[in-house]
């Protein structure tokens, strides 16, 4: 039997080592399903309940194994369903393929069903690499230049397959003008920069007295280098959340994350600093830098692009985070560990005090913070871990301490609601053997959380090691936003566009097979955990937790919150329509370095 061009297309993904594609068929990549099906479904194709959810699951796959992830999905609806999940990908700089059908060549342009501009449609997302195949011989380019450039860049690429030419027989390109061919693989690489520019930023750090370093998820290969850094220049470590999981927060001196969801040793580590080393992040927050008089500043990234971003920077530093470190660190002076260093390791420490403390305020009925702060403590060894977005990011980028090999990550950049569950599964296909817990917020699980737990309970007894489990946050309130209204406009909470119903969400993964319980009470939260660590299958946690609970700022004072909390009694109910007395007090009783405790050593 001759080869097609489906045919073709799932060979040379094999041949690039992709195990799984995330997807979800239609009529417009029948093709490649039939040849799935003569293939014995090598690479895997795993079922989403959704497009988007597909492509978040390739991202997830991605973050979670360093591998390119590969999503496919049919023509018009199914492209146009991609978008957001790649969307977040292409942000967070993780590579991504996607492959999508389009209608027969025979009826494009013709307002055909279904037909749309896909190449328009991914010039965006796909800008670094977007092509329709529309003969055999284009193969294997197209598909090993999605790849390669996907990797090389790490970025979004795309691959269009009209219908009918995913039937074609499959012909390579000949020896003879205008055919290219192509071949499989791209080597590691490591760029460094050029030695005297690495001088140049050596001479910055050795004449800063208080040394700060900020790190992304671009030194998530250089931890060895970073804490070397951070000990000859007795520097503090503050982490972007995508970079949360680069270095152990069991250090004294990593001061955890910076940012309105940052903490307080962090935002003062900045404030204070004279000097600013940022490794491999792209941090967008620059009010939350130094002020831009105030430092020296390096920066060290691997993607021209993103170098000289967000502050005014000496010296920029192109190159890999590990290899540039090396370079580097030779010619750095070893500072004694002053006061700054001293003072850091004070402040970070009396963080977490403060955390344990804000875990045990009183709420009703259950303190979020207590929920996460409760499984620190838990968190298996090995464990893969996602947060959604929304206030359930807050809790996860201050109470959880990951250390060791523990690997976190989240919807940096688009910041976008509803990859929590999704990524998780996508992990367990690149990880089965290690846990997964993902923390959401009802809101996401009502968007999207709910439908993927059918995806979990379809593919758990393939995993070597069966525990996903998904902690819901249950405030009947999409509480990120309220309180930004609060904040930021000065507005109560606006219960038409606010308020969420609730749902069972244990009993619903019961009913599908997996397992869950409900948290209605402080002294069931710990329990709850352990028994879904133990658990074997995907476990779903109910915590209904005080939506009165307020993420708040790094940086606030009780002068930022007065207007907060007036907006709140002016207007805010809640959920049986009672005005709230009480919540001005509780705002001040959850604020680090409230005016009953002024120790500016990071509240």
């Amino acid at each position: 039997m001759s080869t097609k061009v489906s045919d073709f297309v799932l060979e040379r993904l094999r041949a690039w080592d992709v195990e799984h594609v995330f997807a979800y068929p239609g009529d417009g990549i029948n093709g490649l399903l039939a040849a799935w099906g003569r293939a014995e479904n090598r690479p895997r194709f795993v079922q989403a309940r959704h497009e988007e959810m597909a492509a978040f699951q390739a991202v997830g796959y991605a973050k979670f194994s360093g591998r390119v992830g590969v999503c496919a999905a049919t023509s018009g609806p199914g492209a146009i369903h991609l978008l957001n999940g790649l969307y977040d990908a292409k942000l967070d700089h993780v590579p991504v393929v996607a492959i999508v059908g389009q209608t027969d060549r025979s009826a494009m342009g013709g307002s055909y069903q279904q037909e749309v501009d896909l190449a328009s449609l991914y010039k965006d997302v796909a800008s670094a690499f977007c092509e329709t195949v529309t003969v055999p011989e284009q193969l294997p380019n197209v598909i090993d230049r999605a790849m390669r450039t996907a990797l090389a860049q790490r970025t979004v690429t795309a691959v269009i397959l009209p219908a009918d030419v995913q039937e074609l027989d499959y012909v390579p390109p000949a020896h003879a003008f205008k055919m290219v061919p192509s071949s499989l693989g791209m080597s590691a690489y490591a760029p460094v920069p050029a030695p005297a520019d690495v001088e140049r930023a050596a001479e910055v750090l050795n004449a800063g007295e208080k040394v700060a370093i900020l790190i992304g998820q671009g030194a998530r290969g250089a931890r060895p280098q970073v804490e070397e850094l951070a000990q000859v220049l007795g520097a503090g470590v503050a982490k972007a959340l995508l970079g949360k999981d680069a270095l152990p927060d069991d250090l004294p001196y990593v001061t955890g994350s910076i940012g309105l969801l940052g903490t307080r040793p962090s935002y003062e580590m900045m404030r204070d600093c004279d000097t600013l080393l940022v490794v491999g992040s792209g941090f967008p927050y620059s009010q939350f830098l130094p002020a831009f008089d105030q430092a020296r500043a390096v920066q060290i990234d691997i993607d021209p692009f993103m170098v000289g971003l967000r502050y005014p920077f000496e010296v920029n530093l192109v190159g890999d985070a590990a290899r540039t470190l090396d370079a580097l660190l030779p010619l750095l002076k070893r500072k004694k560990h002053g006061s700054w260093r001293k003072k850091i390791e004070k402040d970070t420490a009396r963080w977490w005090t403060v955390m344990e403390r804000r875990a045990g305020v009183a709420a009703d009925p259950v303190n979020p913070e207590h929920v996460v702060h409760s499984l620190d403590a838990l968190l298996p060894d090995d464990v893969m871990l996602a947060a959604d977005s929304g206030s359930a990011a807050n809790w996860y980028a201050r109470h959880l301490r990951l250390r060791g090999s523990m690997r976190g990550s989240l919807s940096g950049t688009l910041a976008t609601m509803g990859p929590g569950v999704p990524y998780l599964i996508g992990a367990k296909f690149a990880r089965p053997e290690r846990p997964a817990i993902a923390i959401v917020g009802d809101g996401a699980m009502q968007m999207n959380g709910m439908a993927e737990l059918v995806t979990a309970a379809k593919y758990w007894q393939d995993w070597e090691d069966p525990r996903l489990v998904v902690a819901v946050l249950n405030n009947g309130d999409l509480n990120q936003v309220t309180w930004e209204m609060r904040a930021l406009n000065g507005a109560p909470q606006f219960l038409p566009s606010q308020s969420l119903p609730d749902l069972p969400y244990a009993d619903f993964a019961r009913l599908i097979g997996l397992d869950g319980v409900r948290v209605e009470k402080p002294a069931d939260v710990e329990p709850a955990w352990r028994q879904a660590l133990a658990a074997d299958r995907p476990f779903v946690i109910d915590f209904r937790t005080d939506p009165a609970v307020p993420p708040v700022p790094p940086h606030a004072d009780l002068d930022q919150i007065e207007a907060t909390a007036s907006a709140i009694l002016k207007g805010d109910s809640d959920r049986t329509g009672m005005v709230r007395q009480g919540i001005k007090s509780k705002i001040q009783e959850f604020l680090p370095g409230h005016r009953r405790d002024r120790d500016p050593g990071g509240s």
